[in-house]
Order: structure tokens, then sequence, then C-alpha cells
């Protein structure tokens, strides 16, 4: 039977009222909360070869929900992560700020913990060899764990060891056996790619010798908040994390976080230090209860702090909609630098396709000549730049801004302009 209602009529009914509310990925509290919902989206690292450019693509929902029991913020797994992560096409070497971040952190840690040729470094979600490298030429023993094949062939092409497989429980039984255990066990951007995170954990505290070391990266969820950085949310992020959290999670299985250090990389991240609780040679820092009292003041353990934030996402959408309706109106031609996870987001949920964006350039190889999932623009090496003289270029990967004005000075040979999306519409000259 056809309801009489008219379409202003008919109540809206979110997703998390018309379904059963998904279970959290840590303590399995009902989640019936909403952080945002930004919709429909393809997955981030699914580039669209040429050849299946008539072929249609799979959207999955952006809907992320918030735990009120541990505050854990995070998607639902609709794919499973073999099919996201068995190819990739993040390449990290392709960033040189995470390059030299890389570098100057093993010489941290190589000087701090004295680490020799007798040490074991094993770092999980190694990609490209990027950070590895570093302890290689140092002559210490280093392994990396990386699902996906086509990204860890790069880093055996440079001389480390790469385990091709998921990271869990198992897996870390089976590094134990054959390899011994970690004295430095890490991850960079990796926790929040993770959907079962205490199976995770679990096999980090399996993995780390007695006196070891954890190092783990991740965006900070407040700096997220702070400066509206909703275009970090893809499916392959399932958890977006802030450290009182993550603490919980690190604790209840054996672990204790005694050191933070707050980082730029990705636009704001957190470097934690975690050891065997049982292990009282490493004191709890100062910068754990600064951090965790800074969290605590900002709200992020009490639901109305995150009530106002889809209202800024959708204020930054009107936005950078309203430059590029301008900017077409005055006959400029845009183009955009960078095809990151994050341009996936931000470009499907705005809704911008070739009409605003003649094309995208990216320095890794491996997207060139492709195009970008959902909205279909085509992704070019970086010198089409130079040829078609664009007068706005869109800096998508906003968290490198300063190293694309780097590479792209020339723009200003023909007056042109760089763009920064997030987190608001800024215009550089």
């Amino acid at each position: 039977m056809q309801s009489s209602a008219s379409p202003q009529q008919m109540p809206f009914i979110s997703p998390a009222a018309s379904s059963p509310a998904p279970p959290c990925r840590f303590c399995a509290a009902p989640l019936v909360h909403t952080l945002v919902d930004l919709g429909m989206s393809p997955l981030c690292q699914t580039i669209v070869e040429p050849r299946s450019l008539h072929l249609s693509e799979e959207f999955f929902p952006l809907h992320v929900r918030i735990c009120d029991q541990c505050f854990l913020i995070q998607l639902e797994e609709y794919v499973s992560p073999a099919r996201i992560f068995t190819e990739y096409a993040y390449f990290s070497s392709y960033i040189d700020a995470l390059v030299e971040s890389a570098r100057i952190y093993s010489e941290a840690m190589i000087s701090n913990l004295g680490l020799s040729a007798k040490s074991l470094v094993i770092e999980i979600a190694s990609n490209d060899g990027y950070l590895l490298q570093h302890f290689v030429a140092r002559e210490i023993p280093a392994l990396g764990i990386e699902p996906a094949a086509n990204v860890a062939a790069a880093a055996v092409a440079k001389g480390i060891p790469t385990l091709v497989k998921f990271f869990g429980v198992a897996t870390a039984h089976e590094v134990v056996a054959e390899r011994g255990k970690a004295d430095l066990l890490l991850g960079n951007n990796v926790l929040a790619h993770v959907p079962d995170l205490n199976d995770f954990v679990r096999g980090m505290a399996i993995l780390l010798a007695d006196g070891g070391v954890i190092t783990m990266e991740f965006p900070h969820l407040m700096r997220l908040m702070e400066l509206n950085q909703f275009d970090t949310i893809y499916h392959e992020h399932f958890s977006y994390l802030n450290f009182t959290t993550v603490e919980r999670v690190f604790a209840a299985h054996g672990l204790t976080l005694f050191d933070v250090e707050e980082i730029a990389n990705h636009g704001g991240s957190l470097r934690i230090f975690a050891r065997r609780t049982a292990d009282a040679s490493k004191a709890v820092g100062a910068r754990v209860s600064e951090l965790r009292e800074r969290e605590a003041r900002a709200g992020l353990g009490r639901l109305d702090i995150y009530s106002l934030f889809a209202d800024k996402v959708r204020a930054t959408k009107a936005q950078l909609l309203e430059f590029l309706i301008d900017a077409k109106r005055r006959g400029k031609r845009i183009v955009g630098y960078g095809a990151p996870g994050k341009s996936v987001t931000l470009l499907n949920y705005c809704g911008i396709r070739t009409d605003f964006v003649d094309y995208l350039v990216d320095r890794n190889p491996y997207k060139q000549g492709k195009y970008l999932p959902g909205v279909r623009i085509p992704i070019h090496a970086p010198e089409m730049i130079r040829e078609t003289k664009p007068d706005y270029l869109l800096i998508l990967p906003w968290n490198i801004a300063d190293e694309v004005m780097k590479y792209t000075a020339y723009l200003r040979d023909w007056g042109g302009q760089w763009v920064v999306p997030i987190p608001a519409v800024k215009v550089f000259s």
C-alpha cells in the first residue's frame, strides 16, 4: 500500500535507528550513537583501470559510530581486510616527510634502546620498507610484516625480509617460532586499519620480548575533531583513536603505555610507547597523565562533545563547493594534486567530478594512467601541471601542503594559486 504522506511529511530514520546496532570492536557494547554519516563511498585504494571505466563500482556506508562505553570511534567492517589490503596503492616512500620522519625515529630508537646486531626489530604493516631500510643499513636484524604483496615486493627489492601476512595472534606465534621475539616492535598508521583490535594487540603482547618496547603511530582523534579532518574517514580506517581508549585496549592485554609523543604525521598523530605491564624498568612518564587529562578536558569521554562535528563537516563541504562553483563561473581551470585515500572521501562526499576538477596528479606511478574511484577523475604524472598551466591546484593531501608547494613552486610562473580544502578552504599565492 502506497503512503499518502508527502516527502516533507515522511519521517527521517537514521541508519542507527533502522537497523540493529552493531557491537563495539573492543568492548562489544552496542553502537547506538553517530559521529557523522558521510553517505556511500567506494574503497579508497581501489584505483580504477581504464579498461574498467564501463563497469560499475561498489559503494559502502561511511557511517561513523561512537561507543558510549569505551569511546572508540569506529566504522563497521563492511569489507574484509583481505579485500582491502591484499593489493594496495599506498607506497610510503613517495612521501618525503614520512621518509624523513622514519629516519629520525630509527636513529633515536637505535640510540635509546641500544639496538645492535643481536637485536630484532619487527614492523607490522611495513609497507615498502621506507622505515626498516634504516635499521637494515645499520646491520640490525629486521623483519617486515605486510599483507599487500605488491607493496611488500618493493621492500624485498630493498633487501628487507618481509612476511606477506596479516598480523594477529596466529602470525605472532608463527614469527616467535621462526625468528624469536622483538626487542622493538613497531607499527605506523596501522592500528586504525585493524578490525579486530583485541586479536591485533594480543598478538603484539605475544611477539614482544620481555624487556622490549612497542611503538605505534596513529592519527589522533582530538586533532581530527579540532581540525575537521573528516576526509581521513574511509573504509580502510576501521577506528579513530584517542590516547585514553588505546590505553584501555593495551591494558586489557597486559601492556602499559609508558610514554607518548605528539607528532605532525598525517595531520597530527600520536606515537605511543608500550611495555609489558610486569616490566618495571620503564616508568610511566608525565606525558601520559598530561595527555590523558587534556583529552578529558577536551570532552573526548563525553557524548555531547561529538554532537557538533557533523555540522562542521557540512559547512566545509558547502564552502568548498561554493569556491569551485565561483572559480568555474570565472572561467578558471582547477586540477588536483595527489590521489590519497582522503581524496576519495572528500571528492565523493562533495560530489566533485571532472565538471569541477579536470584531473589529478600523483607521484606514485602505480596510480598514474588510472582513475580515482567513484568520481572517475583521471590521474596523471605531475608533469601534466606544467603542460596545462591550471589557475588553481587543489592540494588533496593537505597534511603535506608545504611539500607539495615546494615541488610545484613553478605554479607562480603563470600566476597559478594553491588551494587547501581542510579544515576550511584557503588560497595561497
